[in-house]
């Protein structure tokens, strides 16, 4: 193993422990045992009681605030609560950031474990996006290990009209407007989804790398082979014996392109691309969150997507 990967994995052991260290028995506690007390379910859901002003939504990061903001429009006050640039599995919010959540109208959350502080939360409404859709990958204990629906444009779809019905619901005074915008963004990812069909219907491989397990139902949904440096959430311990097994894959697939991630440090998957010949690094967004320069530029959902296929049909060698 090279010098480069042993002081990687010194200074991935010290993150971990670190991190470890901040978690409080009293975090723990309040995410297996606090029972969620406010209206969660869609079906549970009934009209906001106060409609003399924009309905205040605040959505828990990106991608669900793009999804709102489309369907939403000019109906709502949108708000996001994950701030630019912070990856959302690592995310704990202040009480004055619960106290703003406290105080709007809704809620509005991905689910499936990614944002495991929503029994804090204890705002009037709360639309679960992701509630029906199976979360096929989970491990002994029921735990979700891959919550990145989204990545699947049939799925975020699903995602959508959950959001749509559950404003519909709490605002019925603009319900046909929030259907019709639904409508034409749920277009736009049937779209997407034939663009991916389209282009990866020619590649010679059907196999990638990516740092953490994120990409699941995306590779499901188009038969592709997802093998990743963390099989758990991003920060999870790699070790040397996982690390050696993604370079024997990588060399024994001829798999050329490693992907990181634009919110987390990508020495991991630089270490992998070195031992690899030919080996380089690109993104693969797992689309958790923007930059700021994405943020000022207004790159949205869509684009995002389309930024994944043209950098994944460099690794699976598609003739595009």
């Amino acid at each position: 193993m090279s010098h480069l990967i042993l002081s990687i994995l010194f200074y991935s052991l010290c993150q971990n422990l670190y991190a470890q260290s901040q978690i409080s028995n009293t975090t723990l506690q309040l995410y297996f045992n606090t029972t969620i007390a406010t209206k969660n379910s869609i079906n549970e859901l009934s009209p906001a009681t106060n409609s003399s002003h924009k309905l205040r939504v605040v959505s828990s990061f990106f991608p669900i605030d793009e999804f709102v903001k489309k369907i939403g429009g000019d109906m709502i006050q949108s708000s996001i609560l994950i701030p630019t640039g912070i990856e959302p599995h690592d995310f704990e919010p202040t009480i004055n950031q619960i106290q703003t959540v406290d105080s709007a109208d809704v809620l509005v959350y991905n689910g499936l474990g990614i944002e495991n502080w929503i029994t804090k939360i204890n705002t009037a409404h709360k639309i679960d996006a992701s509630e029906g859709l199976n979360a096929s990958y989970t491990d002994r204990r029921n735990m979700t290990l891959d919550p990145h629906v989204w990545l699947d444009p049939l799925l975020a779809k699903k995602e959508v009209e959950n959001i749509r019905d559950g404003l519909m619901t709490i605002d019925p005074n603009n319900r046909d407007r929030y259907f019709n915008n639904a409508k034409n963004f749920l277009n736009e990812l049937d779209n997407l989804d034939k663009t991916i069909k389209t282009y990866l219907e020619s590649c010679k491989k059907r196999d990638f790398i990516t740092f953490h397990n994120s990409f699941s139902y995306f590779a499901k949904q188009y038969g592709l082979n997802q093998h990743s440096i963390s099989n758990a959430g991003p920060e999870a311990e790699v070790t040397p014996t996982k690390l050696v097994e993604i370079i024997n894959i990588a060399k024994s697939l001829d798999l050329k392109v490693i992907y990181s991630e634009e919110l987390l440090d990508s020495r991991f998957a630089s270490v992998v691309a070195q031992e690899i010949p030919g080996g380089k690094v690109l993104v693969l967004s797992p689309i958790e969150g923007l930059t700021k320069y994405e943020q000022q530029v207004g790159i949205g959902y869509i684009d995002k997507m389309n930024e994944n296929i043209k950098n994944l049909t460099v690794g699976l060698q598609c003739n595009q």
